[in-house]
């Protein structure tokens, strides 16, 4: 259940830093990516674009109302859903070639991307549930990419022993159904913050 109380002001300086970390890590991750024709990792960097720009948007939006926390938990959500398009698509133009990645930087930037995800997962723990669909959005976030990254591993080293391009496609499409799963719960958040403000409104 979320909470409706007002953002721990707290939070500001923690979400910058986490928007920090996720942008600086999506340079690395989309170059690596690019270079070695991965879809899973086009996928996770941008997440980690997608990450950065949940917690702008948590960093603008504390100390804004509770319908307009709301609102923009809403907006959120179809952020959340923009890479998973974006991999459906690339992943359609790797069908043209089915190339596997070089497993060695798929896996060591794998696990690059699992230290970022879990040190964001960590800064972001103690305020999950202090901000309704907001703090939920960036603590999700931070946590699926911790899965995804988990696959990306996996994928590299499944990919260095059959030399095959479908672990790679198969991790990529794993990382777009987190994104869904997660534009989903932060709807409902969104949606239960909305109802409480509507509420206190007729109260």
């Amino acid at each position: 259940m979320p909470s409706h109380s007002p953002p721990d002001p707290a939070l500001r300086p923690v979400v910058a830093r986490v928007a920090g970390l996720n942008l600086g890590y999506f340079g690395i991750e989309i170059a690596v990516a690019l270079a070695i024709g991965s879809v899973a990792l086009i996928a996770d960097s941008l997440d980690f674009l997608e990450d950065a720009a949940i917690n702008l948007l948590i960093f603008a939006g504390i100390g804004w109302s509770v319908r307009n926390r709301a609102r923009l938990g809403m907006a959120l959500a179809g952020i959340l859903l923009l890479p998973a398009l974006a991999t459906a698509y690339a992943a359609w133009e790797k069908f043209a070639t089915l190339a596997p990645p070089d497993p060695l930087p798929l896996t060591l930037t794998g696990l690059g991307a699992l230290a970022v995800n879990m040190t964001c997962a960590a800064m972001l723990s103690a305020h999950r549930d202090g901000s309704g669909s907001l703090t939920r959005a960036a603590f999700l976030s931070a946590r699926n990419d911790a899965y995804a990254n988990l696959a990306i591993i996996a994928a590299g080293l499944v990919t260095a022993l059959t030399l095959s391009p479908w672990p790679d496609l198969v991790a990529a499409a794993g990382i777009a159904v987190l994104n869904a799963d997660s534009a989903g719960d932060i709807i409902r958040a969104a949606r239960a913050e909305w109802r409480a403000a509507t509420t206190a409104d007729g109260t």
